[in-house]
């Protein structure tokens, strides 16, 4: 009766949460098997719980850096660094989406902000506006991977499993679906014989090569003093970031202290100085420094429209997980989730076989539920039986994530399908034509990530 009560609840056009919600009271009030008070008393607990205060912060955080300039510094800066290659705005627009996506950590704040640059500035300099579409599209689904990221906190909070263990995992498969972004961005660049969309400049380049070196060696130079040296954490990390600060007004450098944010985020969290929700605090703190003291575009009015925004969008992310909460819960009190796992184990003995009916599965549910209402509901189901079967839960936590960012370019829900035809002007239907091509890099990533979980666990494994 759960299962139908909440099918029901949903084809009539209510939205997830409240169709969750909704179907665990009619349970209850039809069977009487509990009080219905339950629903209230699960729904707070679901949302009491300290690892969820990252939620808020994390979101600030992006929004924050999204609404202080820091976007046209990045834009400038993968300009400069790869801007002169075949098809050069394209790299460009896979480059800016992997520093972003250090900052934001969702698809639609990258969609939504540096996207809006990118299709302009590619139409300008005459790239059709679906090949704009698609590139950006496809770059946008690195905003979840690579960390922060709030689908991974979400799912962290689910599955209990170490949030920053799974930032450690995005990284290397974040590259790495970069890398097949570029190849395909070279592959359209051969094909129509486009070249370069700013002249080679080797003082320019040599310029981002340096700020990419800084970013680069900054931690790794305090890893040696602290580490090696037996330096004093506190003092030599204050005296490193005061001379960063002083090289930064010193050289005039683009994007070094945005593009610092996921280095001091995942630099805390593995060596302990602050756990991820703290993290999610210092990266509100590190962006109100560089909007408002550092380079000055943050106002007053923006910081409070910036807060509401943020108000707004974590009372929708909270509420789908509060309801989502008594929705797990009744699927296994109800013994549903016990069934589906006897299931898929007397169809299949074998990972393999099991993360393919996954993908498929999840794939299908990310074309029509947002990220956050979908890990609800499919970790209580799917990681149980994931772990029971040998799958380690850190890495089928990001083949789950990645799922459903590229569900997140189809219809007939797919919320950056939708930004992105609002921004480029166009119909639903020619974007999702647009973003097609597109689905072979990141289609070819899924498969590399589900089936070889060492380029996943590598990282984690070397710090937890």
């Amino acid at each position: 009766m759960l299962k139908v009560a909440f099918l029901f609840l949903m084809s009539g056009g209510l939205p997830v949460a409240m169709a969750m919600a909704g179907a665990s009271l009619l349970y209850i009030l039809f069977t009487q098997s509990s009080p219905p008070f339950v629903v209230i008393h699960r729904m707070v607990s679901g949302i009491d719980s300290f690892p969820l205060l990252a939620v808020p912060f994390f979101i600030l955080a992006g929004n924050l850096m999204n609404n202080a300039g820091i976007t046209n510094r990045i834009y400038n800066y993968a300009l400069a660094l790869v801007g002169w290659m075949k098809g050069g705005l394209g790299h460009v627009n896979v480059v800016g989406s992997v520093v972003f996506a250090g900052m934001s950590g969702t698809a639609i704040a990258d969609a939504a902000g540096l996207g809006t640059i990118e299709i302009k500035a590619m139409k300008d300099h005459g790239y059709s506006t679906e090949f704009a579409v698609g590139v950006t599209a496809a770059s946008a689904t690195l905003g979840p991977i690579i960390p922060p990221s709030l689908p991974f906190v979400i799912y962290g909070m689910m599955a209990n499993v170490s949030v920053g263990a799974l930032f450690l995992a995005g990284i290397l498969p974040g590259v790495m679906m970069a890398i097949l972004m570029m190849l395909t961005v070279a592959y359209f660049a051969h094909k129509n014989g486009w070249g370069a969309d700013v002249k080679f400049d080797w003082r320019r380049l040599s310029k981002a090569l340096v700020e990419t070196a800084v970013v680069i060696g900054w931690p790794l130079l305090l890893w040696l003093l602290i580490g090696k040296l037996g330096f004093p954490p506190q003092v030599t990390v204050a005296a490193a970031l005061v001379a960063l600060f002083a090289a930064d007004k010193a050289f005039k450098f683009q994007a070094v202290l945005p593009i610092m944010t996921p280095v001091l985020l995942i630099g805390g969290m593995t060596t302990g100085i602050f756990t991820p929700t703290e993290g999610a605090i210092a990266a509100c703190v590190w962006s109100l420094i560089l909007g408002f003291a550092w380079y000055g575009t943050l106002t007053f009015k923006s910081f409070v429209k910036v807060c509401l925004d943020t108000v707004e969008t974590t009372a929708t992310v909270l509420f789908i997980v509060a309801a989502a909460s008594i929705f797990g819960w009744m699927l296994t009190a109800t013994g549903v989730t016990t069934d589906i796992a006897n299931w898929v184990l007397g169809f299949t003995k074998e990972a393999w076989v099991f993360l393919l009916l996954a993908n498929v599965l999840m794939l299908f549910v990310g074309c029509f539920l947002e990220p956050t209402a979908a890990i609800t509901i499919l970790v209580p189901i799917l990681v149980p039986i994931a772990v029971q079967l040998g799958v380690d839960p850190v890495h089928f936590g990001l083949v789950m994530v990645l799922n459903l960012m590229i569900g997140l370019l189809h219809p007939p829900m797919g919320m950056v399908l939708f930004v992105l035809a609002r921004v480029a002007k166009l119909s639903v239907e020619r974007t999702t034509v647009a973003i097609l091509p597109w689905l072979f890099p990141l289609l070819g990533s899924l498969v590399v990530i589900t089936y070889f979980p060492k380029l996943v666990l590598w990282l984690p494994k070397m710090f937890y």
